[in-house]
């Protein structure tokens, strides 16, 4: 029967199968970081157990590490435990760890793809919920929970169902000043986060084909916000090109092999779809969150909801709260919005195309006098491309905070933070209640938005200024 490449790369890696469905499928690839793993390895030692493949897994400390100078020892006593508890387990297991005086050092999102270590028609899973991001590769790219993560280091297997198949077809073209970003937050919009659950999300279309692998990871990276735990799209030469020579990819004749496989990585011509989604390019607009939800998105040139268009009693009380926590009201423009924070990084928005895309934006330009903000880049090798390209001096000449590589302000499990109270233009990926900093306020959107909104001191409309 034909088939989408989900169905393919699933099957493939299908150790066995029971009677309800319940499917055992081998894991390629696993990523570790220091958050959701130390009760992991806690597990393998109480029952003494080694990591099944070693060589399988890669590991970094990103959520909670500072961003700061990297020469002073970690200050706050949880993060400094976190991380010297992932670099013992590291040692005493054998795996593969990027410490932080590590070049490689970095969002684990980020390093993945730019190690090699991510691939075409691999399984890939982490303990983190955007790691549906390696899809943009043409794998099936999953957040796997604590207990999971201790399954796959034990077994290289994980039990899974095997989900339903979405397209969301993006054809046409984009105007100029329309992102990856806007793309992802449009698609939010129309499904709400729950609209994705229980599908596998396969991006198609023109638009998704003229995009760059950045800018591909990017869209897959958020299809968690969608409700679906993987988002993939299907290699080509793009991807073959970004992975070759990368450390971790096969080399010489293993190389051949590989692209002999990932060039039959295809949805078949005739496969079904459980459901299809399809926009024009030219219909997207430049967009940005206005409550806490990711599907609380509208174009910039919009105003937030009057509850009267708003019928279903849930909703509306949900939209009550929120806009009471954003200090916002129903049928304020967007653009008439007040900033305090610019953050731009995160493993949705920290690789070195958005950085160019919010210095070109930046330059030669300061930030608000009432705006100050964070540039974080994605990885160590991120941070010194940026400054070989002079991107620092522009961010730093702006008015910005240029930093280490880590999650940093995309949540608020480090000393990067939102005060109460203060919004922030983020380029992350979540603006739920407390994500920046307890009280803190999050207006998603891309980095040249972003950087647009911190010239401005207000969210903006990035066309205006090209």
């Amino acid at each position: 029967m034909p088939q989408t490449l989900y169905d393919k790369i699933f099957e493939s890696h299908l150790v066995h199968k029971q009677d309800d469905g319940t499917c055992l499928i081998y894991i390629d690839r696993h990523l570790v970081h220091e958050v959701t793993s130390p009760q992991a390895f806690e597990g393998l030692r109480m029952n003494n157990r080694k990591v099944f493949s070693p060589e399988s897994t890669l590991a970094v400390a990103d959520h909670n590490v500072p961003t700061t100078d990297r020469s002073k020892p970690i200050e706050n006593k949880d993060s400094k435990l976190q991380y010297e508890t992932l670099e013992k387990n590291c040692k005493d297991f054998g795996l593969n760890f990027f410490g932080l005086n590590d070049i490689r050092q970095g969002i684990v999102h980020v390093i993945g793809p730019e190690q090699g270590f991510t691939q075409p028609g691999m399984t890939i899973v982490c303990g983190d919920s955007h790691t549906a991001t390696h899809g943009a590769f043409g794998a099936i790219a999953a957040g796997i929970g604590t207990s999971e993560v201790e399954h796959v280091l034990a077994t290289q297997t994980l039990l899974q169902s095997k989900l339903k198949n979405m397209k969301i077809e993006v054809n046409g073209k984009l105007s100029t000043g329309v992102t990856a970003k806007d793309i992802i937050l449009t698609v939010i919009g129309i499904l709400g986060t729950a609209g994705g659950g229980g599908y596998a999300l396969e991006f198609s279309g023109e638009v998704i084909k003229s995009l760059t692998m950045e800018e591909r990871m990017t869209v897959c990276n958020m299809a968690i916000e969608a409700g679906s735990r993987v988002g993939i799209i299907e290699p080509d030469e793009k991807t073959f090109e970004f992975l070759k020579g990368k450390p971790m990819a096969p080399k010489g004749e293993q190389w051949d092999k590989a692209m002999e496989h990932w060039a039959t990585l295809k949805s078949d011509s005739d496969a079904k779809y459980d459901k299809t989604i399809t926009l024009k390019g030219e219909e997207i607009i430049p967009s940005v969150t206005w409550g806490t939800s990711p599907e609380d998105v509208l174009p910039i040139n919009a105003s937030i909801p009057s509850l009267d268009e708003i019928h279903d009693k849930d909703k509306k009380q949900a939209v009550i709260r929120s806009l009471e926590y954003m200090g916002l009201n129903p049928k304020d423009k967007l653009e008439d919005i007040s900033i305090d924070k610019v953050f731009i990084g995160s493993c949705t928005n920290g690789r070195i195309e958005d950085l160019r895309a919010a210095a070109s934006i930046l330059k030669g330009n300061k930030v608000s006098k009432n705006v100050t903000g964070y540039v974080v880049p994605g990885s160590g090798l991120v941070k010194k491309q940026a400054e070989e390209e002079g991107l620092d001096k522009i961010f730093i000449d702006a008015g910005l905070e240029w930093r280490e590589a880590g999650c940093s302000m995309c949540l608020g499990m480090n000393p990067d933070q939102l005060k109460p109270k203060e919004r922030c233009a983020s380029t992350s990926n979540r603006n739920f209640e407390g994500r920046q900093g307890m009280d803190g306020r999050t207006h998603l959107m891309s980095p040249a938005m972003a950087a647009a909104a911190a010239i401005e001191g207000k969210l903006t409309d990035v066309r205006k200024l090209l």
